[in-house]
């Protein structure tokens, strides 16, 4: 990791430059925001909006995505990747929803990670921003950013987790989530990341040009 000093600097010029970031999934309550990221897993918001608009017309609480049978709506979310695993996981969390949890989406992470097809991201994702609670969610574009600029070493998502948590004011670990994401999109992306027009390219180690 680059010197403390820097990553204070660089976390300063990018949050300036990108003062406001918002979820990018579109959602009306946190059992939809629950769906909604389990269907992001290697799918662009894009597409999961696309899929979830007319998916939420017909279907919107966990009752009724427990009637479902696997097939209907592995059917209806066929136009995302690993459909599949996901209607099966879907439904089968609906039901615990129902079962277990009085048809509300549970706000601490044991809870959302016992569900099936949840894992940290996706209980970080809901915890943040469904109730507000102080979590910070790592996916590919934040491993990918956070690892770059210097801000963590970790080896993993957890590790990138522990470090961005410890340098990241709680309060502010909601907005760092979303800033880092339009960052890696827009900029520090995965195949071309633009370092000439980057705004923290003079204190990025990883910085391909100047």
């Amino acid at each position: 990791m680059i010197p403390k000093n820097n990553q204070k600097t660089i976390l300063k010029l990018l949050a300036g430059h990108i003062p406001t970031a918002n979820p990018t999934l579109h959602y009306s309550n946190p059992f939809e925001l629950l769906v909604a990221v389990m269907l992001s897993a290697q799918c662009t918001d894009r597409r999961v909006n696309i899929i979830t608009a007319r998916l939420f017309t017909q279907y919107r609480t966990p009752r009724d995505f427990a009637a479902l049978e696997q097939k209907n709506l592995a059917e209806e979310i066929r136009d995302c990747g690993l459909y599949r695993n996901k209607s099966r996981h879907i439904i089968e969390t609906s039901r615990i929803l129902l079962d277990k949890f009085g048809g509300l989406v549970p706000h601490n992470l044991e809870d959302l990670e016992s569900l099936p097809g949840v894992g940290r991201k996706t209980a970080n994702v809901v915890l943040s921003v469904a109730f507000g609670i102080p979590a910070f969610p790592v996916d590919t574009h934040i491993f990918r950013v956070t690892r770059r600029l210097g801000l963590s070493n970790g080896k993993n998502p957890l590790l990138v987790e522990q470090d961005l948590t410890r340098l990241i004011p709680p309060s502010e670990l909601g907005i760092w989530h979303h800033r880092l994401i339009h960052f890696g999109r827009s900029t520090c992306t995965a195949r071309k990341p633009d370092c000439d027009n980057c705004v923290v390219r003079l204190y990025c180690p990883s910085r391909i040009s100047l």
